[in-house]
Parts: structure tokens; sequence; C-alpha cells
């Protein structure tokens, strides 16, 4: 198999982090356009149709993630990646053209899909395309496209939504401004279903495809293998990491961002400009991120998030039980995502595409991205609940109670992966 080169490599890289850009859109959009849909759709005042609409697009991301990888193994990853960037322009449209409550959902659950297809697919690709000298800071490109795309949807929505203290504005933000969130996302999804038919096939799937070619007798890997006694503890850590990366709390400050920057004394406009600032902390430490992710090593950089995140959010929760608001509350957000963005968020993609061999790497990859998936619906949906129960300071220590449980846990259980090649970790990690 002839090895891709480097600038071609990049290229492939950058092409299949596309699903990551409309990921990280996709995933963030609706909480700009949250306050208007809500008046549009008259469910302002029921928390649980708010949670519904919050979620649908969750459980699209549970089936896509689910089906993704025995598909993958199936058809080849290059179709699944095309397929994604279909489901993403459908849903685009969609969810800002309909009227209906019902309808507006369906779209969402379409887009929900491509989300969970491209979050499974993407970093796959990416580590089986790539040297392993690199291979770490070309899975976090997937990340940084990621960050990328929750910036330009947080820019999309603060530019989208006029001054609402002006009644004429309101108006049109609740008929208008939130289907134009949701609408800009059409251009870089055809851009990136136009730019897919340019990229291979991962020379790994086609070894694979050859070996059981060759091989009738050879029978692609499923679930029942993958939960076999050799691969248990490697499922395990990435069971853990998938759902700890969701369950650090940090993606509610995106999804829920209204609540979190109104309960800090903010009004609506300026919860749209501390959105942005909090989406520029991102993607400057997503790009630290790259550097650090080949230096450090991930082991490192798992147990500073988690660690570094626990001491946050004890620190942001004893400030909302004081009753703490403005600028203070303004950095202390900005901190958590600035430690997730250089930490958790991309080195959780990066793990996820090492740890499991080539022969299970599919479905091990697709049943954890479900996990992952199944960890953000959860704490997505139970935010409002445990917002309205405990309160946010409450809330804040029960995240942090998790990141120091998961600080414990990768210290006696996560390895170090940088520097060696898909092969080497698999000689070592399976036993």
């Amino acid at each position: 198999m002839q090895e891709f080169s480097k600038r071609f490599t990049l290229f492939i890289c950058l092409v299949s982090a596309m699903g990551g850009l409309l990921f990280g859109y996709d995933w963030v959009v609706i909480g700009g356009a949250k306050p208007f849909y809500e008046l549009y759709f008259g469910i302002s005042d029921s928390p649980l149709l708010q949670g519904v609409a919050m979620t649908t697009a969750l459980v699209g991301c549970l089936i896509g993630a689910m089906v993704a990888g025995v598909a993958a193994d199936k058809y080849g990853r290059k179709p699944l990646l095309m397929m994604s960037a279909v489901l993403f322009t459908v849903s685009a449209i969609a969810t800002g053209l309909f009227n209906d409550f019902t309808l507006f959902n369906i779209a969402r659950f379409v887009g929900g899909v491509g989300i969970g297809v491209a979050s499974a697919l993407s970093p796959m690709y990416i580590a089986e395309v790539s040297p392993a000298e690199i291979r770490g800071r070309m899975v976090s490109l997937n990340q940084m496209t990621i960050v990328l795309g929750i910036l330009s949807a947080q820019i999309v929505n603060m530019l989208v939504a006029r001054d609402s203290t002006v009644a004429a504005n309101m108006t049109w933000n609740v008929e208008w401004g939130w289907r134009w969130m949701f609408w800009a996302e059409t251009l870089p999804a055809a851009l990136f279903l136009f730019m897919s038919f340019f990229i291979p096939e991962s020379p790994v799937f086609l070894r694979l495809k050859t070996a059981i070619a060759s091989a009738p007798a050879e029978k692609k890997a499923g679930l029942r293998e993958l939960f076999q006694h050799k691969y248990s503890r490697l499922l395990l850590l990435g069971l853990v990491i998938a759902v700890f990366q969701q369950w650090c709390g940090t993606n509610v400050i995106f999804n829920y961002a209204q609540e979190i920057f109104v309960g800090a004394g903010f009004n609506v406009d300026g919860m749209f400009i501390n959105i942005v600032i909090t989406g520029i902390a991102n993607v400057v430490f997503t790009i630290v991120a790259l550097y650090t992710i080949e230096k450090w090593g991930r082991r490192t950089l798992m147990l500073l998030g988690a660690g570094g995140l626990g001491l946050i959010y004890l620190t942001l929760g004893t400030c909302y039980f004081m009753g703490v608001t403005g600028i203070m509350m303004v950095a202390l957000v900005v901190a958590a995502i600035s430690v997730y963005a250089m930490t958790l968020g991309p080195v959780t993609w990066t793990l996820l595409a090492e740890i499991f061999p080539h022969r299970v790497r599919g479905i091990a990859m697709a049943t954890c991205t479900f996990a992952l998936w199944v960890g953000c619906c959860t704490l997505t949906f139970s935010f409002p609940s445990m917002n309205a129960a405990l309160g946010s300071s409450g809330t804040f220590w029960i995240y942090s109670a998790i990141c120091c449980c998961a600080f414990v846990f990768l210290m006696r259980n996560c390895p170090e992966t940088k520097g060696k090649s898909l092969e080497q970790l698999e000689s070592e990690l399976v036993k």
C-alpha cells in the first residue's frame, strides 16, 4: 500500500475534519436560536418541551454513532463521511424551513444522525491515514474544526440576533432570526459533500477488506468479539473517557449559555457577547493543544483536564452560592472552556482513535461514540432539572465531584500513546 505524501495527508485530513466543523456548528447553533424559537413555538414555559428541543439532535447522534461503526466496516469510511455531509445539508435547510414543532424536531434529528456519523468516522479516518509521529496532531485537527464550527455558530448567532431590546428586532428574531441561524450551515455542508468526492478510502479499511477477501472464513468483528475479555480493559477505558468528556460539564456552557450567563447577571445581548468570548478561548486553546499533544502526551493532558476542571467548577459553584456576578463569572467560564479545549476536547478523540486494534476499531469507535452521545444526551436533558432543583452552585459542585473521580480513574488506567504506531499500541495494550 503506497503511503500518502504529507501534503496529501494534510489535505484529506482537513476534508475529513470538515465533518467536525459541521458537528460543532450544528451542535451549538441551537443554543443561540433557543430564546427565539421557544417563543415562536410557544414552549417558553414548558421545561419538558425545551428539553425535547435541545435533546432531539442528540438522540439522532446516538443512532448515527451506533450505525457508523458497522456500516464503516462494511462499506468503508469514505461513503459514511459523504452520507453525513448529505444529512447535514438536508437538516440545515429543513430545520429553518418548518413551522411545526414536530417537523422542527425531525429535522434536528436528521442533523443529529449526521453528527453521530461524523463524530465517529472523522477521527478514526484521520488516525488511519496519518503517520505515527504526527497522528495526535492530525486527529486534533478534527477537534480544531469542531471548535471553529462552534465559534462560527456563536458569531452567526450574534450577528443574526439583532438588538433584542428593540421590539421590532425581537419580533424579527422570533419570526426569522432563528431560521437564518440554521440556514447558514447549508454552504459549508454542501462544500463538505463536494470535497469528500476527492478523498481516498482509508488504507486500513482496504487492508482489512483484502484480508477478508483472501480468507473467507475470516469474519468482520462484531459487538460479541469487542466484549471479549482481551478487549475488556480497553473498552472500559474508552467508555469512561467518552462519557467523561461530556459529564465533565463543560458542554452545558455551550448549550445553556442563556441560563448560565443570565444567572451570572447578564442580559440576552450581553449573553451573546460572552458566548463569542468563550468561543474565541475555545479556538485559541485548541491551537495550544495541537502543539502540546505530541510534547506533553495524552495521559498528562487528560489528568490536567480532569484536575483543572474539578478545581474550576468547585470555585464556580462557590461563586454562584455566594451570589457573585459580572466579569469574575465570565473569567471562570472562560478558564473552564480553555482547560477543556486543550485537554479533554481533543485528547478524548485522539485516544479513542488510537487505543483499539484494527480488527475492532470500527465497532469500538462506534460503541464509545454512542456512549459519548448518551452522556451528552443525559447531560443536556438533565441540566434544566438539576439547575432548578440544586441551583447553579449545586450543579457545578456535582460536575466538580465527577471530575475528581475521573482524575483517580485516569491516573490508574490511562496509558501514554504518543509517538507509537497503531500496530505497536495494539501489541502493548491487547493482552
